[in-house]
């Protein structure tokens, strides 16, 4: 099999991979992830690995790249790649802080304007005939509550957005010390415990890492601390959400609506429990993508890459 400096397993903007070429022996199939016997075969000699999500830099492909030096994150999540391992081994591991903020930020703000108002959900009964205005005076962002379960980055950045929509915003984040700037520089009050902003909140949006701590962080007793007109966002990380509690708690209309991007298994298998389940939106991870955070993210993977292969 061919020597390959750069292994790339799942998709990244064609620009930045032909600029890697030009310097590197690089293999890029998108698809490389379904094939995880082939992509350990591809990356046995490789001293670099280029993946998203679904590729999982654990266990026997880990154990394979006999050569790894370094592996490019072509997004933030780190919970695919076993950190500890690549640490012992002096692998670096560089995530694309910052590249799809702006991206995941705006996915935000539209879902809350898409589960709050609800008014796309009319076209099955225009198109019969009907006229449901009635049914769908629903709510204004404008004078409700944001709350951030988390106070990093991208939370910060809905804060701006949300905020110019009229937004209050509460956060949650016991990292954050009360004396950050960042408090006062978003207008944002500090929870002290998360139960607090669960109750106060009119759109509450995860912004934290899975972690044994945060795994099925809103399960059912968090539900039942929500308002009944309460939207969940999950753009974070599957497994946050105990799943099935948030499916029983929208059947019984425990809260208004949930938007998921991310779930506990990827992609999800035909006939879910999500299946039926009212009031509920679901992306295929796509809140940080988007055509330009494409072109930023993978311009700071090349470059990371880049810098850690040649050694400058």
């Amino acid at each position: 099999m061919a020597q390959h400096d750069i292994v790339i397993s799942e998709f990244m903007d064609d620009e930045a991979v032909a600029g890697l070429r030009r310097d590197f022996a690089v293999h890029y199939d998108k698809t490389l992830a379904d094939r995880p016997q082939e992509l350990a075969a591809l990356a046995a000699s490789a001293p670099a690995l280029i993946v998203r999500n679904r590729t999982q830099v654990r266990g026997e492909l880990l154990a394979s790249c006999k050569a790894l030096k370094v592996v490019g994150r072509l997004g933030v999540g780190l919970d695919n790649i076993d950190v500890e391992e690549c640490a012992r081994r002096s692998i670096a591991v560089f995530p694309a802080t910052g590249a799809n903020t702006l991206s995941v930020a705006e996915y935000v703000i539209a879902a809350s304007l898409v589960a709050l108002r609800d008014v796309w959900r009319a076209n099955d009964a225009m198109l019969a005939g009907k006229w449901p205005r009635n049914e769908l005076m629903l709510g204004e962002v404008s004078g409700r509550c944001m709350g951030l379960v988390g106070f990093g980055a991208i939370a910060r950045a809905v804060a701006v957005r949300a905020r110019a929509l009229g937004m209050a915003i509460v956060a949650f984040d016991p990292l954050v010390p009360a004396g950050d700037p960042a408090w006062a520089e978003h207008g944002a009050t500090r929870a002290a415990a998360l139960d607090d902003l669960l109750a106060a909140a009119d759109v509450i949006s995860l912004h934290v890492p899975l972690l044994p701590a945060t795994r099925n962080l809103l399960d059912a007793r968090a539900f039942a601390r929500m308002k009944a007109t309460a939207v969940v966002i999950n753009t974070a990380r599957g497994g946050i959400v105990d799943e099935p509690a948030l499916c029983e708690a929208l059947k019984a209309g425990r809260i208004r609506a949930a938007v998921l991007d991310v779930f506990d298994r990827e992609p999800l298998p035909a006939g879910s429990m999500f299946a039926g389940v009212p009031n509920l939106y679901l992306t295929p991870h796509i809140a940080g993508v988007t055509a330009e955070g494409n072109v930023r993210v993978s311009a700071v993977t090349a470059a990371n890459v880049r810098k850690a292969l040649r050694g400058s």
